[in-house]
């Protein structure tokens, strides 16, 4: 089969030099295992960050690619919920299942847990003409719900739903803040916090202010204004002065970090919460305590989610209450334009695909 490889880092983002297709051995399923044709994957930025070797040195040679769907050709003996034909999405999420984390609900704190096609290797991941993962770690895709949709939405879905749904646990009615609403895990944002009801102000680069509103905010703010906070905070009094409630943010959902964290502090009312879930712009972000103690502000890590969660919202996809946003598609030859494309974020609205 073919695949996305590469061999060395490239700590200098030239992707282009790094990334070759090659051809692998086809997998053979392991007895809990399902084998699948991939018809199509998604990017994440965890795929930059193993290009790159840091935060962590990937195992190489290494196949990226965390979110694959597509149809079953194989399986193994032990494995007795999935079928050869099925139409199948990666839960990238691999945990133990047996820790007291695992058996209490919380997959995403097991301490032996690695991300598919992030830490996993060599040669194991989803940007390939077939890949394999254990039976736990396949969704069955509901009948309504393209491969394009299902590869988009398998770890930025599940990412939000954990965050808003999971952590956060937004309540119809509640002002949410998303950062980033032109991201994959912000689009979703924006749709979940829809659903539960509650009034959205979403933030992006000028170009996809429209592209949000369109996805269901309320409100759309250019947050490369230095002064966005104020411009957010004005529109929590107008809020306020519609629905009677109490002016300010309940829940920041945020993905940015360092460059953006503080100001969200500052919009938060008191007893709000900020979910947070990455750090694009960097990890040393400075917050003034006093946003913190004295509202009673809650700060709430989160990373990825259960198997539960990623079902509940493609059961909303299937419904056509979710929609994934798909920016752009990509054969395997261009995966290094691909990339650089996420990295850059230059234009980008939504997941960017590649496909054998």
């Amino acid at each position: 089969m073919k695949a996305v490889v590469y061999e060395e880092y490239a700590p200098d983002d030239d992707f282009k030099r790094i990334l070759q297709v090659k051809d692998v051995d086809d997998p053979k399923p392991k007895p809990n295992e399902v084998v699948f044709q991939v018809k199509a994957a998604a990017l994440n930025y965890n795929d930059i960050w193993g290009m790159r070797g840091t935060p962590i040195p990937v195992p190489l040679p290494h196949i990226s690619g965390s979110d694959a769907a597509g149809e079953v050709i194989a399986v193994g003996e032990d494995v007795a919920r999935i079928n050869v034909g099925d139409r199948v999405v990666s839960h990238s999420n691999m945990s133990c299942r047996v820790c007291s984390a695992c058996t209490d609900g919380r997959e995403y704190d097991c301490n032996k847990r690695t991300i598919w096609g992030f830490e996993t290797g060599p040669l194991w991941g989803g940007f390939s003409e077939i890949t394999h993962l254990p039976e736990v770690n396949v969704i069955k895709i509901p009948d309504n719900v393209s491969f394009d949709e299902a590869a988009a939405a398998s770890m930025t879905l599940l990412t939000s739903w954990h965050m808003l749904v999971g952590r956060a646990k937004i309540k119809p009615g509640q002002t949410v803040l998303v950062m980033g609403g032109g991201s994959g895990v912000g689009s979703f944002g924006i749709q979940i916090a829809k659903l539960y009801n509650c009034t959205v102000i979403a933030t992006a680069s000028p170009d996809k202010l429209d592209r949000c509103l369109e996805l269901g905010a309320d409100y759309a703010v250019d947050h490369r204004k230095d002064d966005w906070h104020k411009e957010v905070r004005g529109l929590s009094k107008e809020i306020s002065q519609k629905t009677g409630v109490s002016p300010g943010i309940d829940v920041s959902f945020d993905h940015i970090g360092e460059t953006h964290f503080n100001k969200q502090l500052t919009l938060l009312k008191y007893g709000g919460t900020l979910v947070q879930c990455g750090a694009t712009t960097g990890y040393d972000a400075k917050a003034d305590l006093r946003h913190i103690f004295f509202k009673g502000t809650n700060i709430l890590g989160s990373s990825q989610g259960t198997k539960a969660e990623v079902e509940q919202g493609f059961y909303w996809m299937s419904q056509g209450k979710i929609k994934a946003a798909i920016d752009s598609v990509y054969p395997f030859e261009e995966a290094a334009e691909a990339h650089t494309k996420m990295l850059t974020g230059k234009g980008l609205f939504g997941k960017i695909l590649l496909k054998p």
